[in-house]
């Protein structure tokens, strides 16, 4: 068992267990009102070193051995991505005019509020939990942005199990989530580049101004270029397949769309912020004709409920449970999550109130703005690597973003629990 094994031959096996596992895991926590996510990240833990791992280390390894899990997350990203374009796609603009003023509202007080608080702890923290070396500037940094963010693809799927994908509720919370994680991007890059010099990398000249700069000139080149070309390109080369040719218009509408949203994935994440939006700007710019809609479909039916759940797994399978040690970590802990469900669940419930939102709709938009789910992970991962954050406060961290994640749907829930059935109807990614 210890010889090393073809990657192929490990990852045909470790998909189909992953996949199954998750299914079954999705299955359970909906029966528990829960979203699929918080199974599949469970699934995740406990196929790695918090259970199976350590209690059966030799079939863990062969189940999951250390080749097969960078294809593992390969495969992941782009189920990932297929999913944020899906989201892109289906967005309509139209449920939110006339609410500007709330997404910027509730997306700033989201993000600043948070990171004021964050910065605080961050300072009361940083004598006994930042590793040695790191300076107090860069540290109390990124605590502040870890505790800033908002899970973006998590919220689409939180947002379609309730029911509310496709209200005017659920397009203001997307917008605001969108908006919020941008600038949360944004200030993790200059983070990083704070951070990379003091750990040996290079740095990143443009900063957070650079960043934004570029974003901003994706969006109009996205908006005024590549859309006018889409449309053109839908029209000459994927034909509406009722018109005789289906077969092939619908393989040439997939080639396409795979093609533009990788390219866009690209360019967002070569410019610092992450891949995801570059997906989800690029199915929002997509024109919504037959063609187009009958191709995602079919994209649809291999990504979310096959490539999907790989990166939900492959983020679970880095947190290692044991590394909640001893008893004052668990203080700090509890410290982490109540400053960060103050922070965001307040902060947004408080702006949107402000903003002119119900109250059933602010509330519900704090509780949403709260969920951090895997977004946080990966910001997570990236102080971790830089060697900012050490492996006691990284798993208190990880601890505040499964119970945010957690109880977010369950809220939800109980806050719409008298919505009129009209504003229970929706058209969300479906699953």
């Amino acid at each position: 068992m210890g010889a090393s094994r073809d990657p192929l031959e490990a990852v045909l096996v470790a998909v189909p267990v992953v996949v199954l596992a998750c299914g079954v895991a999705a299955a359970v926590m909906r029966r528990l009102g829960q979203t699929a996510v918080v199974g599949e990240i469970l699934v995740g833990i406990l196929l790695g070193p918090s259970l199976l791992g350590w209690l059966w280390p030799a079939g863990s390894r062969w189940l999951l051995p250390g080749e097969v899990l960078p294809s593992l997350g390969v495969l992941g990203n782009l189920g990932l991505l297929v999913f944020m374009f899906l989201v892109g796609l289906e967005l309509d603009p139209g449920l939110l005019r006339g609410r500007g003023r709330a997404v910027v509202v509730v997306s700033q007080a989201s993000v600043w509020i948070p990171l004021g608080l964050g910065g605080l702890l961050a300072l009361a923290m940083y004598g006994s939990l930042a590793p040695e070396g790191v300076g107090r500037a860069e540290f109390v940094l990124f605590v502040a942005v870890a505790m800033s963010v908002t899970a973006f693809p998590v919220l689409a799927r939180i947002l379609k199990d309730q029911g509310l994908y496709g209200t005017p509720v659920g397009a203001l919370a997307m917008a605001c989530a969108a908006v919020a994680d941008v600038v949360a991007w944004c200030l993790l890059a200059s983070v990083v580049a704070i951070a990379q010099p003091l750990r040996g990398g290079g740095g990143d000249a443009w900063g957070t101004a650079g960043t934004g700069v570029l974003a901003g000139l994706f969006l109009a080149g996205m908006w005024w270029g590549v859309q006018p070309l889409l449309a053109w390109g839908v029209r000459r080369w994927a034909p509406d397949p009722e018109a005789g040719d289906g077969a092939g218009a619908g393989a040439g509408a997939v080639v396409l769309l795979c093609s533009g949203l990788c390219l866009s994935a690209y360019a967002t994440n070569a410019m610092g912020v992450h891949a995801l939006f570059g997906a989800f700007v690029f199915g929002a710019v997509v024109p919504r004709t037959a063609v187009v809609e009958a191709a995602a479909e079919r994209m649809r039916a291999f990504a979310v409920p096959v490539l999907l759940p790989l990166f939900f797994v492959g983020s679970g399978l880095k947190t290692d449970v044991g590394l909640l040690g001893g008893g004052a970590v668990w203080l700090w802990a509890v410290a982490v999550l109540a400053v960060a469900v103050a922070g965001k669940w307040g902060a947004g419930t408080g702006a949107a109130l402000l903003a002119g939102q119900p109250a059933r709709d602010a509330v519900t938009l704090g509780a949403l703005m709260n969920c951090r789910g895997v977004t946080e992970l990966v910001v997570l991962n990236v102080g971790l690597g830089l060697g900012v954050i050490g492996a006691e406060l990284f798993t208190a961290l990880v601890l505040m973003a499964l119970v945010t994640t957690a109880v977010t749907g369950p809220v939800v829930r109980a806050v719409r629990a008298r919505e009129p059935d009209a504003e229970a109807a929706t058209v969300g990614v479906r699953r």
